[in-house]
């Protein structure tokens, strides 16, 4: 899921900075709060904030304490707009602190906050590399709102007065920069330039690993990632950048174990356990999702906890539930915060809610909001769940793990599933237990095990043939349309000849299945099927039904 997702590459990837005291133990104390905050530590970051301003209230010290509620897995603009104006209070004059007002402005959704800081950077007259580095760094902190090109501009130029020493955290932003214009070459050049000048080298791997990753160079992005461990044990952000590796090759196991080295190495503070619920769900660990997310509702004030809560909720079949909580979100939270997959789960929860209601009026009216919704999470491309087969399931019932447990079994099957459990990574293994599962009519079984092979190869056309067809057998006609037609999309020319069979039948069922809701589609689809194999007389009589 992207937003409640995973890997928010800015967490992982925007940057510390430092500013020099001459009062040694000052700056040490300033440099321990700012590698907390590059760490995940959070609360180890507020607390040694908060300590600093207790010996000073200067501006400054109350600016890196808002920023740091910016910075958090899921910013608090309230507690981190009370600090800028502190800190604007002990010097109406900080640069900083007003370029922290207007990142609150951009993070909100507000883009005039980037003439905002344009200004703010000319009345600053350009001296302080500082003042530039924070105003790049708010130009680059939220994925959605940010002006690269400006935040560029202003990293060359502090690089180019501070001319020697230059400082890492100039490059890594920089880096985040040509990253958000999606020029993966420039943001290297960056990275590695940060690398001989970083005290904690795994920062810089880190950050080069989950760019590799946006580049799906997955070898690459391992070795990087694997790199910032080898350098240092403690980083947490490295393991939250390698349960998102695994997530992405169905490791669930070792992404849970990602996920405990993660929680081991980054602190207590709620908005990181926030970020772990997430993650926990991504790795579609809903169990532990909810422990994590029960232990720490309480102690947020974000609404976002309102839409994790409702995600769980969904997963685990709670409609009503899940409904109590995203409408929960959608009221509490701003509007510039609630994205179209929020509109595509309320659609689906809509069609759960839609299956055990008895009033035909009610009813009607949940099916056309589920569609409505559903729709608005398509146009816009979202792709946070699958809405289609999501909704396929919903209506013709999903396959779970406890109906294919509780469906026949064979010796066959038990065997397989040893050889899966001991590598889910063996194609040659879940082939045979989907095969085993068909041969016993365990269609949620297969339905489930030719999932994992599609996730492990999604370029291996049959298995999605194999997945319609476990679906059309248990009786949900929806999804397998759904997986016929990928099966179709995914036949590469140069194999049609060898799958003509199977196509045949696909452009079959679904012309069948349609035959009464688009004739127009069905008849195509039929005609297709005949072009494959002109001899199939199922095909040759329903082609005669649609065209009599």
């Amino acid at each position: 899921m992207k937003d409640i997702m995973i890997m928010n590459i800015r967490k992982v990837a925007f940057g510390a900075s430092v500013v020099f005291f001459t009062n040694f133990a000052f700056a040490q104390t300033l440099q321990d709060g700012i590698n907390s905050l590059d760490s995940d530590k959070y609360a180890a970051a507020k607390n040694n904030f908060t300590q600093m301003i207790a010996k000073e209230q200067s501006a400054e010290n109350y600016f890196y304490l808002g920023n740091t509620f910016l910075k958090q897995g899921e910013p608090d603009y309230a507690k981190a707009s009370e600090n800028f104006n502190k800190g604007l209070t002990a010097d109406s004059k900080s640069y900083l602190n007003k370029i922290g007002l207007a990142s609150v402005k951009l993070g909100k959704g507000d883009k005039s906050a980037i003439a905002e800081i344009q200004k703010i950077v000319t009345d600053s007259r350009e001296k302080d590399p500082e003042v530039l580095f924070r105003a790049a760094e708010a130009l680059t902190i939220f994925e959605k709102n940010n002006s690269p090109d400006l935040a560029i501009q202003y990293l060359n130029k502090a690089i180019e007065k501070t001319k020697k020493d230059i400082p890492a955290y100039y490059y890594y932003t920089l880096g985040d920069a040509y990253r958000l214009k999606r020029i993966p070459g420039e943001a290297m050049t960056a990275y590695d330039k940060a690398l001989p000048l970083a005290k904690n080298k795994a920062s810089v791997y880190t950050r080069m690993g989950t760019l590799w990753m946006a580049a799906q160079q997955w070898q690459q992005a391992k070795q990087n990632i694997d790199k910032a461990i080898a350098t240092d044990q403690t980083y947490a952000p490295a393991y939250k950048a390698l349960a998102a590796y695994d997530i992405k090759y169905q490791e669930n196991a070792k992404a849970t174990q990602d996920l405990l080295n993660y929680t081991k190495y980054a602190d207590e503070d709620p908005y990181t356990q926030l970020e772990i619920a997430k993650l926990y769900f991504t790795n579609e660990d809903y169990a532990n999702s909810k422990v994590v997310l029960d232990k720490i509702f309480d102690k947020i004030d974000d609404p976002i906890k309102f839409k994790l809560r409702a995600y769980v909720n969904y997963a685990d079949g709670q409609y009503a539930e899940a409904k109590q909580n995203i409408d929960n979100f959608v009221s509490k939270a701003e509007k510039s915060r609630v994205q179209p997959a929020d509109q595509g789960l309320m659609g689906l929860i809509a069609a759960g809610l839609a299956k055990s209601e008895t009033d035909e009026a009610k009813k009607t009216a949940l099916k056309a909001e589920a569609q409505q919704k559903i729709a608005l999470a398509k146009a816009a491309k979202d792709e946070t769940l699958k809405w289609d087969m999501e909704l396929a399931k919903i209506n013709g019932g999903g396959a779970s793990q406890a109906s294919a447990d509780a469906g026949p079994s064979t010796p066959e099957i038990e065997a397989a599933k040893k050889l899966v459990a001991a590598n889910p990574k063996d194609s040659d293994a879940i082939y045979k237990l989907a095969n085993a599962y068909q041969d016993a009519k365990n269609w949620n079984g297969a339905v489930l095990t030719w999932q994992k092979m599609s996730n492990l190869l999604p370029d291996w056309a049959p298995a999605y043939y194999s997945q319609g067809y476990s679906y059309q057998q248990a009786g949900n006609n929806e999804a397998a349309m759904i997986s016929y037609e990928k099966f179709i999309a995914t036949v590469k020319p140069a194999d049609i000849e060898a799958n003509k069979q199977a196509l045949a039948y696909s452009y079959f069922a679904i012309a069948f299945l349609e035959k009464d809701k688009d004739v127009a589609k069905a008849k195509d689809y039929v005609a297709k099927s005949l072009k494959l194999d002109p001899s199939y007389q199922d095909a040759i009589n329903l082609n005669a039904e649609l065209n009599k």
